[in-house]
């Protein structure tokens, strides 16, 4: 053992790497505001406030709304309306009777509710009630007084997840995310040093906080690396050492020597495991893996991707910052395979499946087999609370509690599967 030790902890260029990725600075993240949904709807607030610092004038807020507007015509203003539009009026509110952020454009006479849900639950019948609140409370140009004030709702959405009101209009943090990434190089002249400094910083906490970041998935796939060569040694120390409360609770329910592939029952139900982290355990339901042919398959575009199958499922927490409670998410995601027509009749027969077994909880966010998209997760009510994140056996309970509400949708996917095996090469 002690060879071992010394072989994983004294100068491993490997685990330095990852060492230095962990403690990599980030002002955001040593104040504990990353999973903070009110502290990304001040930064958001801020970039979309054309008085403001950051050198984009309007530029930002147009391109957040036109593109939460795509693909919604007959409505207006629509997004071409938005794209051409004059908004160096817009005025910005936060937190402003119960909105997360309010955007007024008395020239153009449209008002936005950005309804932001970065963890938290949604609720139904939100955008009549902000609609004729603004209405009361709020007038517009004096040149206009005559004009009906339009009010859109915009519902901003960390994950794949579909508005309760119909109403509202969609936009994912991955679309803020690239937004940002793009206006960082293509306005980079009207940008300041400490605003380029801190848009870098919030960018990485985006990417990571939306799956977008590569440099994560190369740590990753790094720790897969050392946990293989390292596991005895790995497993050692996790025995013997701290690990968060997700983890244990993980562990105990998955096994505590379980290893990447391995079939595992929780319940009576089969799995396939994948891997474990101290934030995520990810696996398949044993009749998928076998109905995709098991472990002597290739998937173009995802060998680096999770498991390395066209779908992966994965159970993650959040935690509420303030308070000691949080909750249990059940993420069931299509990869980004480069057969476009592989990944688009995958994702119409799960929805064929869905709406032929009468599955709710089985939707896809519009546009999902676009050729565009790599990343499509489609389970919805697919959260639970946890009231104590400290407490191992609530964790696990409510884990089991997800896995056993969502068999008849893992025994709907697993029906189709089979026949896409063909599109996966046998590994030689």
């Amino acid at each position: 053992m002690q060879d071992e030790l010394e072989g994983l902890f004294v100068n491993n260029e490997r685990l330095q790497q990852i060492q230095a990725y962990i403690n990599r600075f980030n002002p955001i993240r040593v104040m504990r505001m990353e999973g903070m949904e009110i502290r990304h709807s001040a930064v958001l607030a801020w970039l979309m406030d054309p008085q403001e610092t950051h050198g984009f004038g309007d530029h930002f807020l147009k391109s957040f709304l036109a593109e939460a507007l795509r693909g919604n015509s007959g409505r207006h203003p629509s997004a071409l309306e938005v794209a051409q539009a004059d908004l160096r009026d817009a005025d910005i509110r936060r937190e402003w009777n119960n909105i997360d952020i309010l955007v007024v454009s008395p020239h153009n006479c449209w008002a936005f509710v950005v309804e932001n849900k970065f963890h938290s639950v949604q609720h139904g019948g939100q955008l009549k009630k902000y609609r004729d609140r603004i209405d009361e409370l709020i007038g517009v140009s004096h040149n206009n007084s005559q004009a009906k004030l339009q009010i859109r709702g915009v519902f901003l959405t960390l994950s794949d997840e579909i508005p309760e009101d119909s109403s509202y209009v969609t936009i994912r943090y991955t679309t803020v995310c690239t937004f940002l990434q793009r206006f960082l190089k293509q306005e980079a002249y009207q940008i300041s040093t400490e605003v380029r400094t801190f848009l870098n910083h919030y960018i990485e906490i985006l990417e990571v906080a939306t799956g977008m970041s590569k440099e994560l998935l190369e740590m990753q796939k790094l720790a897969r690396q050392l946990y293989r060569e390292h596991r005895k040694v790995l497993e050692f120390v996790q025995t013997h050492g701290a690990g968060s409360d997700f983890a244990l609770a993980a562990r105990n329910l998955f096994g505590e020597n379980t290893d990447y592939l391995d079939q595992i029952s929780i319940d009576g139900r089969d799995y396939i495991f994948n891997a474990l982290s101290n934030s995520n355990v990810s696996f398949l339901p044993l009749n998928w893996y076998k109905a995709l042919g098991e472990d002597a398959m290739e998937w173009p575009g995802c060998e680096d991707w999770w498991a390395g199958y066209p779908l992966i499922v994965w159970l993650d927490m959040w935690n509420n910052p303030q308070r000691n409670g949080g909750g249990l998410k059940l993420h069931v995601e299509v990869g980004p395979l480069t057969d476009h027509e592989f990944r688009k009749a995958l994702i119409e027969s799960i929805q064929s499946i869905a709406q032929e077994k009468k599955l709710s909880n089985i939707r896809f966010q519009n546009g999902a087999a676009d050729k565009a998209k790599k990343y499509s997760k489609f389970f919805r009510n697919n959260s639970a609370n946890v009231e104590d994140v400290q407490n191992v056996e609530k964790i696990e309970d409510q884990m089991k509690s997800l896995l056993n509400k969502f068999q008849p949708e893992f025994d709907a996917v697993g029906s189709i599967l089979a026949q896409f095996k063909k599109y996966g090469k046998v590994d030689a």
